[in-house]
This record gives C-alpha cells, structure tokens and sequence, in this order.
C-alpha cells in the first residue's frame, strides 16, 4: 500500500535490533570477554566474562581494556603435630655439666630483651629460689657469653644448658651439629626452642649515605656489616624483600656489629652499615648520613629466641616449664615503671655499662607474651611465624654459601608444648597480641608525600586479559574434556608471601599499585585502563587485609595502567606487565 513502508526498510529495523541484542549479550559476556576470545593454553577455552567481584574492568562503551593473550599466568590453624612426636629422639647418656647447688647456667647476651629474665632471677648471680610446677626448688646462673661462637662452643661442651639467639641464627649454629645429611652427629647436643622473648624493635638497623634512597639503590655499592648475624640476615631480607640478589651488593664483612659501624664512619667508600644500638641512632646523626629502615619498621623479623640442650629438656622437664612462665610473668610485671627502674640497674651490673643506657635499651626490644608466643609457635597460617622465619633463614643462609647441609626441619628443634600447656590457663591464654599498631586513614598522597620509600617488591600475579578477579577461572579441554582450572593457580602462595612481608614490616605503611598490559594502547582511552589497574590493586589490597586480618589504615591502592612495563626492554611482555607492585614506606616517624 502506498506509505507502507518497503521491505529494505524492515530489513533495516530488524538488522538494528539484532546488533542490539548481540552488543547486549556480548557486554554481559555471553560471547566471551569484550574484544577477545577468552583462551587459554594449550586450548581454547569457553565462556567467562572479564572482571568479577573488584569490578573487572568493564571499559567504556564496551571497549577491552587489554587485548586476548594465551599466555598462561586468615584465619588461625593449629599445627596438629605433638612435638614429642617429631623432636629427635635423645640417645646415650646425658654429656652436660652437672647442676651444682641445683643451678641451671643460661647464656644471655647484652641485649634490652632479656630483661625479663634478669628481673624474674633478680640480677645474674643464682641468688633467688625458683620453684617447678610441683614445688621443687632450682636456682638459675645469667652467664653473660655475648659473642655468639663462644657460646655455641659453650653450649655444645655442656658448659651452660640453656643458650641465647635470634632465631634466624640457629640454622648457623646446627651447620657444626649435624652431618652432611642433615642428621645430628650428636642428639643430645641438639637445641629444643621452647620461647620467644622478643622482636627487635628499633634495635637493628641499616643506615646509609644520603644517596641511597631506597634499598634498590645499593646495588653496585659496598655495605659494610657482621657475617653470619642477625645483621646478615637483616640485610638479605630487606635485599631480597626489594628485588635485589645479594650478589648484587658488595658485602663487606666484619667480626662484630660494632666494628661494621666503626668502619662506616671511617671509611666514605662504603654506602651503607648494618648494625644495631646504639651505634645507628649515633651514626644517623652525623652529617651525609640516613636511616634506610630500622626493626622498629621491620618489626617482626629478627626474633629472640632461647634453647636447651635436648639432653638436659629430657631431663629437667619441669624447670623448662618453670623457666617459660617466670618470663612470661615478668613481661607483665616489667610494664610498671617501678619494674623497669629496677630491671635496668641489674642489667646495669650485669652488663656492666651505666643505668641510664640499660633503661634506654628497654624499648630496643618488644617482650613477647603468651598470646605473641602462640602465634610465633603454634598459629601455621601467621605469615611471620617460627616455621617461616626458619625457612627463610635457611634459604638465605644457603643462597651466600654460609650454610651447605641439608636443611634441618623446623619441627626437629621446635618444642610448642610449654606453650601449649599455659595455654589452658587463663592468665595466659587471657593475653592479648600487644605488638599491633594502629595506623591513622592517610590518603595516597599523603603517604607518599610524608613518609619514606624503603622497598619496591613485585608480586607476579597472572590477571587474565580485563579482569581483575584473583580468583578468575577458565575452562580448558583437557583430554577432550572441558575443564574448569584457575587461570592463576598460585595466587595463594602468592598472597602468602606479600603477606609475610607485610606482618614483617609490621609498623609501615604499603601502597599496592596496580598495572595493565599496553596491548590496547592507541585504542582505548588511558583512563579506563588506569580503573582497571587500580582495581588490581585493590583486590590485592582486599584479598591481604582479608586473609591476614591486616589493618586496612595501612593500606592505600593505586593504578598506573600501562605507563610502567615491568621489564621496560620487554614492554609487549603483556602476561609479565598485568601485575601489581608493592610498595614499603616507613612509618616511624608518624
């Protein structure tokens, strides 16, 4: 009929609803993902739309923010081992100096963190009476042993019984105690570590020329400090915490700690010292000099430990116990300042240097209570736990040669059972984790602008092309099955270890910035590609305050989208450029 309209015309009209329709389906991501197959290696792979819980990266009007790209990307839990069960067996008779007048010989060193025990035995001498858990009288003798091979030697002669360390040193100490196969030439000799005493906390530190910025910056530098201490161990964590190879830092090395800050201050050449107190507060101070990090920012990384001979554990079970709860009950009373006045003269005479300084000393070092031990010992999902900090130390230790033994498992020298027992008493078990500090909201900007950089760290976590979901899953054909898989199946184990960095630097701030691939650069605005990246970065954010019950103050994300390849000699390496880094920054000062 005439102004009807034409065949043409209705062929037009349904072609436009039908594009709608399918532009519809295809932004709900019923096609796959907006502007690529969703694919994987080795197959193709079916269905999935971009992004997920974090938002994903939606783009505008439709458009992908990165191109299709087949390259392949807490809560507490008990240890549910008994340590009796996995400790070495004792054999032969015991070879220790026998106890005269009763008295346990404890090697300690001059340390702010064994104040608890010089307050519990009232001064060095074996003066005070202890009593065990059923009543029977022991006293206990404070030998002070500062250098640390002599008192291995001690403690391996049977000279005292009970010997001094940072935990991460005790993997040294087993190198002379077992043989090539990691097995104890001597198993009554073998140490059972029953308590911590404390964190480091402020006491070690890295201080530096005015040049080095961040820890990156000491690569192709000289850092002078003590081999085979808590300050090596120190420097590797923060050098590898910062993507740096040890082998790409001059070590020099010295004796002692204090001889590596005598030859900082005299020699310029070097550009940075590992040491600890008072020596680094001395050495900041002095012109062309700065602070890079100290424990207090580090706070949970060099931990204080003691140890028994196994021949004298077997023995002398109740006074183990008696000695782990006359610490713990002195960490309480060592809160007034009554307390600390008094601890600070008997370590004055003990250590022989002036009362002033002991009391000065005390906040070198935090006091770990029971709640602070059961997290340490017992809790397996705490991300600086003992069995991290051994493993740790021993890969470390064995990455520079100064370990060449199998590694000797943790549970073969860890002994939770004191702890554990405690724990079923209130007064213990009451106690709360006091080393936690709460941090003010601070925007990015802030951060950045009023705190210092210490370290960058890389977290290679594979996000699948416009997505942001951690957790992304694809369907693979497997055996000509189609399979559903994750496309990044480590991201747990990834999260773990940002996690153990960031309850490492417990008193610190951490940006989480996020990235994308350049695959679409050209095509899409450099905004929407920027969302995407920062949505990366805050599901990383999300997933670690989440898993770890991290404080979410201490926190803040950003996205720089495609503006910093990982590798800028490899800018098209798209799976490697979808990342996140993570950034350190000292909060002392705050």
């Amino acid at each position: 009929m005439a102004g009807q309209p034409k065949a043409p015309f209705w062929l037009a009209v349904w072609a436009v609803i039908l594009g709608l329709v399918g532009l519809a389906a295809w932004r709900a991501g019923m096609f796959g993902p907006r502007g690529a197959a969703d694919v994987a290696p080795p197959a193709p792979v079916a269905g999935g739309a971009p992004g997920g819980a974090a938002g994903g990266g939606d783009g505008a009007e439709g458009m992908a923010s990165e191109a299709a790209d087949t390259s392949a990307p807490t809560t507490v839990t008990e240890y549910t081992f008994t340590p009796a069960e996995k400790l070495p067996p004792v054999k032969g008779t015991s070879a220790y100096k026998p106890l005269e007048d009763d008295t346990v010989r404890f090697a300690l060193n001059v340390w702010a963190g064994w104040s608890p025990i010089i307050y519990a035995n009232e001064g060095f001498k074996a003066g005070k009476v202890w009593q065990t858990p059923d009543g029977r009288p022991f006293k206990l003798e404070l030998v002070l042993i500062d250098n640390p091979v002599t008192m291995r030697d001690a403690y391996a002669a049977g000279e005292v019984h009970i010997g001094w360390a940072t935990l991460d040193m005790v993997p040294l100490f087993l190198e002379g105690l077992v043989d090539a196969t990691g097995k104890p030439k001597d198993s009554r000799v073998m140490p059972r570590i029953y308590q911590q005493v404390d964190f480091s906390n402020g006491g070690d530190g890295i201080v530096v020329r005015d040049s080095i910025k961040t820890v990156r910056d000491l690569v192709g530098k000289k850092l002078v400090l003590a081999q085979n201490s808590p300050s090596q161990f120190f420097a590797l964590n923060m050098l590898v915490a910062g993507g740096v190879q040890p082998g790409e830092v001059d070590m020099v090395y010295t004796e002692d700690a204090f001889q590596a800050a005598a030859a900082f201050n005299a020699n310029k050449e070097l550009a940075g010292c590992v040491s600890w107190a008072p020596d680094i507060y001395n050495l900041e101070k002095a012109k062309g000099n700065r602070m890079l990090v100290t424990t207090q920012t580090a706070n949970r990384l060099i931990a204080d430990v003691w140890f028994a001979r196994a021949d004298f554990a077997k023995d002398h079970p109740d006074k183990v116990e008696a000695i782990v709860r006359g610490i713990f009950d002195a960490m309480e009373a060592l809160k007034t300042e009554t307390a600390r006045a008094k601890v600070a003269e008997l370590m004055a005479a003990g250590y022989n240097i002036p009362a002033t300084d002991t009391l000065a000393m005390l906040g070198d070092a935090h006091s770990t209570n029971w709640a602070e031990n059961y997290q340490f010992f017992v809790n397996r999902n705490n991300p600086a736990n003992f069995e991290r900090i051994w493993k740790q130390a021993y890969y470390l230790y064995r990455r520079v040669g100064a370990i060449s033994n199998p590694p000797v498992p943790f549970d073969q020298v860890m002994d939770f059972s004191v702890i554990q027992k405690l724990g079923k008493e209130p007064r213990y078990a009451e106690t709360r984790d006091e080393y936690a500090r709460a941090l003010a909201p601070k925007s990015l900007s802030q951060i950045r602008a009023e705190n210092e950089e210490i370290l960058t760290n890389t977290v290679v976590i594979h996000f699948f092309p416009n997505s942001a979901d951690l957790r992304k899953k694809i369907v693979r054909r497997v055996d000509g099955k189609e399979v559903e898989e994750p496309y990044d199946p480590a991201v747990d184990l990834v999260l773990d270890e940002v996690g153990a960095l960031a309850q490492q630097f417990g008193n610190s701030r951490i940006v989480v910035e996020g990235h994308t691939d350049g695959s679409m650069k050209g095509q899409v605005p450099a905004s929407m590609v920027k969302d995407l990246s920062r949505q990366r970065a805050g599901a990383v954010q999300e997933a670690l305050v989440d898993r770890f019950s991290f404080d979410p103050n201490r926190f803040a994300a950003d996205g720089l989208g495609w503006d910093r390849p990982a590798d800028p000699d490899q800018p098209d390496n798209h799976a490697l450029n979808r990342r996140v880094e993570i950034k350190v920054y000292s909060a002392e000062k705050e």
